[in-house]
């Protein structure tokens, strides 16, 4: 496993965040006001942040001051932006892949390896929608003592 950032991170209560591509309009709104009470409460999140509303919360959640860990679908970049190194720095974040760098795409095998170390890694999980018969659902029913 690699990391980039402060791995004193992984010492907080952590509550993971998955949520499945496809998701309700309502459940949309629902999950930003959820996103922005985790900050407001300075809660740690863990996710893999990909997907178009986990990349919604994340930008969130950045807005706050609360530890953050993303967690990766591929082997860690080469080139990170800076504002995510700023928070790297400020030992707010915290950036895992569980692959080697020569896998630089993520995959339904990376991702579904991804879910299952973020649901292994939780404490507590937050998923708003799980789509019947998708990925998530199947990931995530190994794991069901966390909801």
């Amino acid at each position: 496993m690699q990391y980039l950032g402060s791995k004193e991170i992984l010492n907080n209560h952590k509550t993971g965040f998955l949520c499945s591509r496809k998701i309700p309009a309502d459940i949309i709104l629902k999950t930003y006001d959820w996103a922005i009470e985790q900050r407001g409460n300075g809660k740690c999140i863990i996710s893999g942040f990909h997907s178009v509303i986990e990349k919604d919360v994340f930008h969130f959640l950045l807005k706050g001051t609360q530890p953050i860990i993303m967690v990766l679908a591929r082997g860690m970049k080469k080139r990170w932006d800076d504002n995510l190194i700023k928070e790297i720095d400020k030992g707010r974040l915290l950036i895992i892949s569980n692959f080697n760098e020569k896998v630089t795409r993520p995959t339904i095998e990376t991702t579904m390896e991804r879910n299952k170390l973020i649901l292994e890694l939780a404490d507590e999980m937050y998923i708003p929608f799980v789509l019947p018969g998708g990925n998530l659902e199947k990931a995530i029913h190994e794991f069901q003592n966390k909801f």
